[in-house]
């Protein structure tokens, strides 16, 4: 959900202009977040990388921001908390001495502003590392790389494997609000006024189905799990998109206050350490993820020009 897209951004005039993480959210994380409430946590020290991992000890608990988007971070139907990013930080944060994990449920655009709030204390939503955001927050190095994928009819009859065979073949194009895969399309030369814009992932496979549009862009792990179920259609092989000309892999990873480089930085360490064991891919295979999707990627080669401390 990058480069500045699979954010907050909105699209007027279109299907929907709900965020496919608020969609997702639904009524449990609406409850959660009653549950749990908005306290603020105590401000940070700015002074030699922030006392935030000293206080988390102390308190024996970490807040994380989430956005409702399976299979990332959200409540399930039991309201228990789960997803890649809340299941990887019990990991990590048990081995810094932080033994519970406290969700605090927001829409996606709201990740950012209550993170440098003090509305909780490290966002875990799998957000993609861009530039812009770097400029915000500091992150840890991804968890997770991204690559690209169509949802397409069975068989897949225009042999649409990129968006360049989009706009060669002039196919009907969707994909969700605020999604990264718009500027993928519009790079390619698709014509952005043209593009369907759906909720999600969801209503981009009922899109094809129902013939409105001959092809629905998303990340490969979402529509991959998204197809599973239909008689009408198929997910296409993943393929990396290009910007500004070049191959580009998205990441998604743990965002941290600027101040708290001491915190981001001992997560850093741990994370590392799952990589090594293979104990990160075990962490996150239950929700999709595939060797594939394992990383070497670091924070500092995707923020490119942007800050990460």
């Amino acid at each position: 959900m990058a480069r500045p897209l699979r954010n907050d951004t909105d699209t007027s005039g279109q299907e929907s202009r709900h965020t496919r993480r608020a969609v997702l959210a639904g009524a449990a994380a609406v409850g959660a977040l009653a549950a749990t409430g908005c306290t603020r946590v105590a401000t940070a020290a700015g002074a030699d990388g922030g006392d935030l991992l000293q206080r988390l000890r102390a308190q024996g608990v970490v807040r994380l921001g989430i956005a409702g988007e399976i299979p990332f971070g959200y409540i399930d139907e039991d309201g228990h908390l789960t997803g890649e990013a809340p299941e990887l930080a019990k990991a990590v944060f048990k081995r810094l001495g932080v033994d519970r994990v406290q969700p605090v449920p927001t829409e996606f655009g709201s990740l950012i502003p209550g993170l440098n709030s003090q509305q909780f204390d490290v966002v875990a939503a799998g957000m993609y590392v861009n530039p812009e955001r770097c400029e915000q927050v500091i992150f840890a190095d991804p968890d997770y790389q991204m690559l690209d994928s169509f949802i397409v009819r069975k068989g897949n009859p225009k042999g649409l494997h990129d968006y360049e065979d989009v706009v060669r073949k002039k196919a009907r194009f969707a994909t969700g609000t605020g999604y990264a895969e718009i500027q993928y399309a519009v790079e390619a030369g698709y014509k952005e006024s043209d593009i369907l814009i759906v909720p999600d992932q969801v209503a981009g496979l009922n899109a094809v189905e129902a013939g409105r549009v001959d092809v629905f862009a998303g990340t490969a792990l979402t529509t991959r799990a998204v197809v599973r179920k239909s008689a009408k259609a198929e997910a296409t092989r993943a393929f990396t998109p290009l910007v500004d000309g070049r191959p580009h892999v998205d990441g998604g990873a743990f965002a941290f206050r600027s101040a708290e480089t001491r915190l981001r930085d001992a997560f850093d360490v741990e994370l590392r350490k799952l990589k090594r064991s293979g104990e990160l891919f075990r962490i996150l295979r239950p929700f999709g993820f595939t060797e594939a999707e394992m990383t070497d990627l670091t924070a500092k080669e995707l923020c490119g020009g942007g800050r990460n401390g």
